[in-house]
């Protein structure tokens, strides 16, 4: 049986979707030379936040718990903390997103979860397994309580899965996408529903070389159809006050999520895990700030995989930049990352200096 092609979506159909590329990020990230790369990127991202800023608000976002998970300390906060705990508590959250576009009202769901299937990946069942045997059966209760699932929280907002016409996320690290897009035979929970993505990023998950693949979900893409993926080259606007911004390093295809909201432009990821990732300078975190000011960097990698650790810098400069600071708490940025650093009796010392919790702005179309 040959295997399915997956193709890139010309720019005329993206058009049907309401969908175009802005590139001027993308191409400012082409020298040699890192500094110069750098600058120009940033240079770049403060056009690109006046664009985004210029234009019209989503009609509705809201974000939802769904899980905690143990992520270890020195991947979250790459080789800057200091006589913490090893392990560290991050929540991940669905972000539900819905805006108006040239093809219509669309609804995008970011970063949902299969919290069963991600299970499977190998870094997190070599964790759970290397658990006392006495502590398996409280091993999710204690280490990995759930709040949510992707389905729970669209139906807590009337939100049906037929009116869901894209899933994405920043990257596919941990992801099994096929209860909701379908495989094989297997219909999936979305119907209507296509994956946006990077380009590099399916490249990159088809042929993962070993660093890689102890941190995707086995067979996560295995079996999708071709017509449920839409390929992305270059940074795309969706439609009004929002857009997929490429922000590579983390992974190969890593991209951002950009909303604009009531409280400005939010932007989301997992480059970083939480407001000290992006603000060492100001962290109250054992260690953070002492290794910012020794070091002279901006940001501090979350850095579980490294695959372009350069550009990863560089992208998350570029994602502080576009979402300027927070009117919470000026000392940080407006980055929500996608999974977030949270307080946890069992990790001392890691309580993140700022936070932002469930938020929501407007409210649902729902359709009955």
């Amino acid at each position: 049986m040959l295997a399915p092609m997956y193709t890139l979506v010309d720019r005329a159909e993206l058009e049907d979707f309401g969908i175009c590329y802005d590139t001027e990020i993308d191409r400012s990230r082409i020298s040699l030379a890192p500094l110069a790369r750098l600058s120009d990127a940033r240079a770049a991202a403060v056009n690109f936040r006046h664009r985004m800023l210029s234009g019209k608000r989503v009609r509705y976002y809201q974000t939802f718990n769904l899980v905690r998970v143990p992520y270890p300390t020195r991947y979250g906060l790459l080789n800057a903390v200091q006589g913490v705990s090893p392990l560290m508590h991050i929540l991940n959250r669905l972000t539900v997103v819905q805006f108006d576009s040239s093809a219509g009202l669309k609804t995008l769901l970011f970063s949902p979860s299969d919290i069963d299937a991600n299970a499977e990946t190998p870094f997190f069942k070599n964790f759970k397994h290397r658990a006392p045997t006495f502590f398996q059966p409280f091993f999710e209760r204690l280490m990995a309580p759930r709040y949510a699932s992707v389905a729970s929280a669209l139906a807590s907002v009337n939100i049906l899965p037929e009116q869901v016409d894209y899933i994405s996320y920043d990257h596919l690290h941990t992801q099994d996408i096929r209860q909701w897009l379908g495989s094989g035979d297997q219909p999936g929970f979305f119907p209507n529903a296509k994956l946006l993505v990077m380009e590099e990023e399916w490249r990159s998950t088809e042929a993962l070389l070993p660093p890689q693949s102890y941190w995707y979900c086995p067979h996560g893409i295995e079996g999708v159809h071709p017509h449920r993926i839409v390929m992305l080259e270059n940074t795309a606007i969706l439609g009004d006050g929002i857009a997929l911004v490429k922000t590579p390093g983390h992974t190969e295809g890593n991209h951002s999520l950009v909303v604009h909201t009531d409280e400005g432009l939010l932007v989301s990821s997992e480059n970083g895990v939480s407001a000290d990732n992006f603000a060492p300078e100001h962290s109250n975190i054992s260690g953070v700030r002492a290794y910012a000011r020794a070091t002279g960097q901006e940001v501090i990698l979350n850095g579980n995989t490294l695959e372009r650790g350069l550009d990863q810098y560089i992208s998350m400069i570029v994602e502080k930049t576009i979402a300027g600071p927070s009117v919470r708490n000026g000392h940080f940025f407006n980055v929500v990352p996608s999974s977030e650093l949270q307080s946890f009796w069992l990790f001392p010392g890691l309580a993140p200096s700022f936070s932002f919790g469930e938020l929501k702005y407007g409210n649902p179309v729902c359709r009955s």
